[in-house]
């Protein structure tokens, strides 16, 4: 079987290609990443220093014009979590403007204009995106859903907390793909029963299987313009109608909640340690233990804000230091630098309290040892991509059953 060719979007330092790349089975035929906050584009200079500059694109994905991006198999990308509501209509066939600068909408422009459009979709979100926004619960997945229906695609979701399966680290983020009307896939989905679909014969349970929490599955349509969504959907209801699992074909939804089933190996924060001693300035000098102990600790006090209010605050301790025997926590973009903080990783070592070095915390998204080692990049910027990284073997597992799929098909 010839490789699935792959537009890689909002790449960062190359997560899903190194997860699908893993496989043999994916070739990333052009790649985009770019970053509006900030003069020196770094990870971008980490994505071209691993792959090579060869089809790869520094400028904001809404100014690309789609006829510069190559035809390609499959559209993989973990977008931006925003407001997606749709802001306008136009009036003639393409019916729609996004907010501007909302980058859902440069995909959906890529696979509206696209002649050949990209037949398989894989995509990675926080698992908010479910929820939001507050006001509306669902309508952004509500929209998105939608506007792939438009375009042709089913579409199958599901949370993964990656340390569920194993992985080390406990990272929930929402994986979805997509499948063109013109694929076996998507008719083998349309004929499935919601059951069959969700527990047996769907690509993410092939990859990462499930148990029921519940006999049933939840359905209901979204038949309204993308404009109406935007405006009514969910309007007073304080739940969202999406589960943790689902898939939506042909303007129906069928959605329920399960739980990750799994009996394998397990890596934990201990086994991606550095042997000691690593660097000085990774372990917290003993004057500043104190400070740390009551950012992590438990607190119920009187505190007054800037406006002059008085409140009563209060939060619960955290373990601390990290256990070992555990995955670790969610890696975070402000994991890096010295100062205290109650979010950053501690652990106890025969030479006292420290941070985690980059490289550790790489091996956390399951990343090659000093993917993001470049002259010019700081400890601290390479802990900031891990923030914004996804766990790479979620990626490579979804990639290994998408090709088992599309070959048995």
């Amino acid at each position: 079987m010839k490789k699935l060719k792959v537009i890689e979007l909002f790449a960062g330092v190359g997560g899903f290609r190194l997860g699908l790349e893993a496989t043999g089975k994916f070739e990333v035929v052009w790649s985009n990443q770019w970053e509006p906050s900030t003069k020196t584009q770094h990870a971008s200079l980490v994505y071209e220093a691993r792959f090579g500059k060869k089809n790869h694109s520094n400028t904001d994905i809404s100014e690309v014009p789609t006829h510069k991006i190559p035809d390609a198999d499959i559209l993989v990308g973990g977008f931006p979590c925003q407001d997606y509501s749709v802001a306008t209509t136009l009036q003639n066939s393409k019916g729609l403007i996004g907010k501007k600068g909302v980058l859902w909408w440069s995909i959906h422009k890529i696979l509206s204009e696209k002649k050949n459009p990209p037949k398989y979709l894989f995509l990675e979100n926080v698992d908010r995106l479910l929820k939001s926004p507050s006001t509306q619960r669902g309508r952004d997945f509500a929209i998105m859903l939608k506007s792939l229906d438009d375009l042709g695609y089913a579409v199958e979701w599901r949370v993964i907390n990656a340390a569920d399966y194993g992985m080390p680290q406990r990272r929930r983020r929402i994986f979805f793909l997509g499948y063109h009307k013109s694929t076996l896939r998507y008719k083998t989905l349309k004929k499935a029963s919601a059951w069959d679909w969700i527990f047996k014969s769907s690509t993410i349970v092939n990859a990462f299987p499930i148990t029921s929490t519940t006999s049933k599955i939840d359905s209901f349509e979204i038949t309204d313009d993308l404009v109406s969504l935007s405006e009514n959907f969910n309007t007073g209801e304080k739940l969202s109608p999406f589960k943790n699992t689902g898939y939506f074909v042909n303007g129906t939804v069928y959605t329920t909640k399960t739980t990750p089933t799994y009996e394998g190996k397990r890596t934990v924060l201990g086994d991606v340690l550095d042997e000691e001693p690593v660097a000085e300035e990774f372990y917290i000098p003993k004057n500043d233990y104190a400070k740390w102990e009551y950012l992590k600790g438990a607190k119920k006090e009187v505190r007054t804000a800037k406006s002059g209010f008085i409140y009563n605050y209060s939060e619960g301790s955290m373990v601390f230091p990290d256990a070992l025997s555990n995955a670790s926590r969610t890696i975070i973009t402000g994991e890096g630098g010295k100062s205290p903080s109650r979010f950053k990783h501690v652990i106890q070592t025969n030479n006292g309290l420290r941070r985690l070095t980059p490289k550790e915390i790489e091996r956390l998204n399951m990343f090659p040892e000093n993917h993001t080692a470049l002259d010019g990049i700081s400890n601290t910027k390479r802990v900031f991509f891990m923030g914004n990284a996804l766990v790479v073997g979620v990626v490579e597992k979804i990639g290994e059953s998408l090709i088992e799929k599309i070959h048995l098909s």
